[in-house]
C-alpha cells in the first residue's frame, strides 16, 4: 500500500540512474508529477475560497474540471514514470503542456487575460527553459503566447457582486501577490530540487568517467600480461621438455638429490604452466582447454586447496544452502588467491573463508567472505578502496592486486566490501550474482 502510494505522488523510483539525459529526465518527470498534486491543491482550494469564502460567484463545477483534469494525468504518468529506467524530453513537454492547458481553462472561465494568474504561464515557460531541449523549450514559448493571445479575444469575465465592484482594484493586487508568491515558492522548490538531479548526473557521470579511464588501465594490463604468458609460453614448454629428458637419463636419476630436485623443478614448471594458462583463459584465450564444469562448494575447496601458504591454515566456513554447478572462473580463482596471498603479507595466520547464498528479487547471490586476523586495514587503505595502487606497502605495484580483484568482480556483476570486524583482522565480502557463475547449457539444435 505505502509503495503504492509513493508511486502515485511522484516519489517511487527516485533511486534511478541519472547519468544520462533520459535518467536525468526521469527523475525531473517524477519532480514534474509532485508538483501538479501541489497545483492541484492550491487551484482546487483556491476556487473553493473565492466561491465560498470571499462570496464572488463562479463556475465551480467547470473550474473544477482542470484539477480533476491534472489527477488524471498524474494518476496515469505517475506509474508510467515509475516503471521507466528513461524518459525523452516529448514526454516531458506533454506533461508540462497538460499544466498549460488546464490553467489556460482556468483563466478562461475568470477573466482571460485580466486575471492577475495568468503570470503563471511565466512559470511554464522558465520550467521548459530549464527541463527541455532548446526547440521544445521555443515550441512551450509559442504555445503560450498562443494561449495568453487568445484569453485576450476571448474568455468570460468575472461576475462581480456589487460589494465588490469598487474594490477591483485591490483585488487584482491581491491575487497579483497571491500569484507572486506562489510562483517563488515553486520556483524555489523546483530549482532546489533539479540542482540535486544535477549533481547527482554529474556525480554518476564523473564515477563513470573514472570507471572507463580503470577499465582502459586494466585492457592494457590485460594486453600486456596475455603477451608475457604467449612469451612465456615456448620456454616453459622447452623446459617441461628438456626435464622430462633428463628423467630418463640413467646418469642424472641415479643421484637421490638430483632426481628429487629435477622432480621439484618439473612440479614448479608446471605450476607456471598453469599460472599462464589461467592468465590467456582470463583474456579468452584458453589455449585448447575447455572450461572446466564443477559445483560450488568443490570449486572453494580446489581454490583452498591448491593454494599454498607455510605456517597459514585457510579454514571453511560451509552455509550453502544449495551446491549448484558453476563454471571453475580462473579469474574468480585468482582472486580468492589475491586475498590469501594479501592476508599472509599483512601478517595473519589464519584464514577463514565463509560462503553464503542469499535469495534476492533480482535472482540467487553469493557471499564469500574472506576473514583474517592480521592487524587490519589502515584508515588510509578502506577510504580509498578499488583505486589502483592504494597500498601501504613501499614496492613498486603495490596494491594493483587488489584494483583487479574489484575489477574482476564487477565484470561479473558483483561488488566488493572491505572492513575491520570488531574483534579484529580484516574482512573482504564478495558478493556475486550465480547466473555470473552458472554453465550456459547448449541451445538444442
Amino acid at each position: 500500500m505505502t509503495t503504492t502510494l509513493q508511486r502515485l505522488l511522484g516519489l517511487g523510483g527516485l533511486s534511478g540512474e541519472v547519468a544520462t539525459h533520459g535518467g536525468a529526465n526521469r527523475r525531473n518527470m517524477l519532480l514534474l508529477i509532485q508538483l501538479r498534486w501541489l497545483a492541484v491543491a492550491g487551484q482546487a482550494a483556491t476556487i473553493l475560497m473565492v466561491e465560498y469564502v470571499m462570496g464572488i460567484p463562479l463556475p465551480v463545477l467547470w473550474l473544477l474540471a482542470a484539477p480533476v483534469g491534472l489527477v488524471l494525468v498524474n494518476l496515469i504518468s505517475a506509474p508510467l514514470a515509475a516503471r521507466q529506467v528513461e524518459v525523452g524530453d516529448r514526454s516531458l513537454m506533454i506533461a508540462l503542456l497538460a499544466d498549460v492547458a488546464a490553467l489556460t481553462w482556468l483563466l478562461f472561465l475568470t477573466g482571460g487575460a485580466a486575471n492577475p494568474f495568468a503570470a503563471l504561464y511565466l512559470l511554464q515557460v522558465v520550467l521548459g527553459a530549464v527541463l527541455l531541449a532548446p526547440v521544445y523549450a521555443w515550441a512551450l514559448i509559442a504555445v503560450t503566447t498562443l494561449c495568453f493571445a487568445g484569453l485576450g479575444l476571448h474568455s468570460q469575465p468575472l461576475n462581480l457582486p456589487p460589494a465588490r465592484e469598487g474594490s477591483l482594484l485591490s483585488l487584482y493586487l491581491q491575487g497579483s501577490l497571491i500569484c507572486f508568491v506562489l510562483m517563488a515558492v515553486l520556483l524555489v522548490l523546483f530549482v532546489t530540487r533539479i540542482s540535486q538531479n544535477l549533481r547527482a548526473r554529474d556525480a554518476a557521470m564523473a564515477a563513470m568517467r573514472q570507471q572507463t579511464a580503470e577499465n582502459d588501465h586494466i585492457v592494457r594490463l590485460g594486453l600486456l600480461a596475455s603477451g608475457a604468458a604467449h612469451e612465456l609460453g615456448t620456454p616453459l614448454a622447452s623446459l617441461s621438455v628438456i626435464l622430462s629428458d633428463w628423467k630418463r637419463m640413467p646418469a642424472l636419476t641415479g643421484d637421490a638429490d638430483l632426481d628429487q630436485d629435477m622432480t621439484t623443478m618439473r612440479a614448479e614448471v608446471e605450476r607456471c604452466k598453469a599460472i599462464v594458462t589461467g592468465i590467456l583463459l582470463s583474456a579468452g584465450e584458453a589455449r585448447g582447454l575447455a572450461p572446466q564444469r564443477t559445483t560450488l562448494r568443490a570449486f572453494v575447496r580446489d581454490v583452498v586447496a591448491s593454494w599454498s601458504g607455510d605456517g597459514v591454515s585457510v579454514e571453511i566456513h560451509d552455509r550453502l544452502s544449495q551446491d549448484p554447478s558453476i563454471i571453475a572462473d580462473p579469474a574468480l580463482r585468482q582472486v580468492l588467491g589475491v586475498l590469501f596471498d594479501n592476508a599472509v603479507e599483512a601478517g595473519a595466520r589464519r584464514i577463514i573463508v565463509t560462503t553464503t547464498q542469499t535469495t534476492a528479487q533480482a535472482g540467487d547471490r553469493l557471499d564469500i567472505a574472506v576473514r583474517d586476523d592480521g592487524p587490519g586495514f589502515a584508515p588510509v587503505i578502506l577510504q580509498a578502496w578499488g583505486k589502483p595502487y592504494n597500498s601501504t606497502k613501499a614496492r613498486a605495484g603495490a596494491g594493483l592486486g587488489l584494483f583487479l580483484l574489484m575489477n574482476v568482480v564487477r565484470s561479473l556483476g558483483g561488488r566488493v566490501e572491505a572492513s575491520n570486524p570488531p574483534a579484529g583482522g580484516a574482512e573482504v565480502r564478495l558478493t556475486l550474482p550465480l547466473s555470473a557463475l552458472a554453465p550456459k547449457d547448449p541451445t538444442p539444435q
